[in-house]
């Protein structure tokens, strides 16, 4: 296998972080999909930046203490969207949910998150803004 001089992956999947998540993540753009925050998340997550996660988790279910715990030894491993789906037979326009399944490792141990995950789409000072709400989870 030889090295590639390319940037490296997106942590979502994409291309790079610099095409895919990046400007999301540096506030230099918004994600127009409920799935593109989802993923922005994810890579947030897997960065560690945790005021990413804050500012795009809606104010209503936002945790107060950390969502990033320094003290867990915690590796992101991938993400698999299962499938986005906007709600059409309701006239709701600004509610999203994306199913994925997310693998991490905790403490050197292997363990997988399946969330169906909902989002709002508000107003916001830049826009229109989607926010994760809260998810449930299938298994």
């Amino acid at each position: 296998m030889s090295k590639s001089k390319s940037p490296a992956a997106c942590p979502c999947g994409g291309p790079s972080l610099a095409a895919c998540c990046g400007p999301y993540i540096d506030g230099a753009a918004l994600p127009q999909t409920a799935e593109a925050l989802m993923r922005s998340r994810y890579s947030a997550y897997s960065l560690g930046i945790e005021p990413y996660l804050q500012a795009t988790w809606h104010p209503s279910t936002r945790p107060q203490e950390a969502i990033i715990r320094s003290d867990e030894k915690l590796q992101w491993l991938g993400l698999e969207v299962k499938s986005a789906l906007r709600l059409r037979q309701r006239k709701v326009e600004n509610e999203d949910f994306v199913e994925f399944v997310a693998r991490f490792r905790v403490n050197g141990r292997g363990q997988r998150l399946h969330e169906v995950s909902r989002f709002l789409r508000e107003p916001s000072p830049e826009g229109l803004r989607w926010f994760y709400v809260d998810g449930t989870f299938p298994e």
